[in-house]
């Protein structure tokens, strides 16, 4: 079972091809002129073994709000692409993940119904970057691929700490999730 996908979305604030493998081995390639959601995709992807290559041309003289927010939507509908009916997956994965002094909880659910339950205290930037933008990524995410995602923050000091243990905490929820263990839909509605 093929479980890539291309994805593309254009719009007058951002231009973003992408290309997703669900079952490959952490290789990526991520061209965006936001360099803290470039590192924090890269290590998305080799923590959940996911190829994944993304270009993202985005409205950064306004700021990097609908490059972020976009790029969350795009990989939200890739993985629900890619997932098709989601037969033989385990459907649920967490994953309790400590970077250095930060330990964040992540668990997650392929329900079909995007909820994001989100408890992370972040000081206001990374850098250049708005963390309040962290948020909207994984609400673009959950909500486009249908995915209930609960980020919970048990400790931590270092913002940069923190939001890195989300993004790796949540690759590998994924990771777990989307593993293929047998060939029935997880449900006993039949569908998700």
């Amino acid at each position: 079972m093929k479980r890539s996908i291309d994805v593309a979305r254009k719009t007058g604030e951002t231009d973003i091809e992408m290309f997703l493998n669900l079952d490959g081995t952490g290789q990526y390639e991520v061209r965006t002129d936001c360099g803290f959601m470039k590192h924090m995709l890269e290590l998305f992807a080799r923590h959940g073994g996911f190829d994944l290559n993304i270009r993202c041309v985005g409205d950064h003289y306004v700021d990097d709000h609908h490059a972020v927010e976009d790029m969350g939507i795009v990989l939200g509908k890739g993985f629900k692409e890619a997932l098709g009916d989601k037969r033989g997956i385990r459907r649920y994965g967490s994953m309790l993940l400590p970077m250095d002094e930060a330990l964040v909880m992540v668990a997650c659910d392929i329900s079909g119904r995007g909820t994001l339950v989100y408890d992370l205290e972040l000081k206001d930037k990374v850098g250049t970057f708005d963390t309040e933008l962290v948020k909207e990524f994984f609400l673009a995410f959950t909500r486009e691929m249908g995915l209930t995602l609960h980020i919970k923050q048990i400790n931590g000091e270092n913002t940069h700490h923190i939001i890195e243990a989300a993004f790796k905490g949540v690759a590998r929820a994924l990771k777990e999730a989307v593993a293929v263990e047998g060939d029935e839909i997880p449900s006993t509605k039949g569908l998700l």
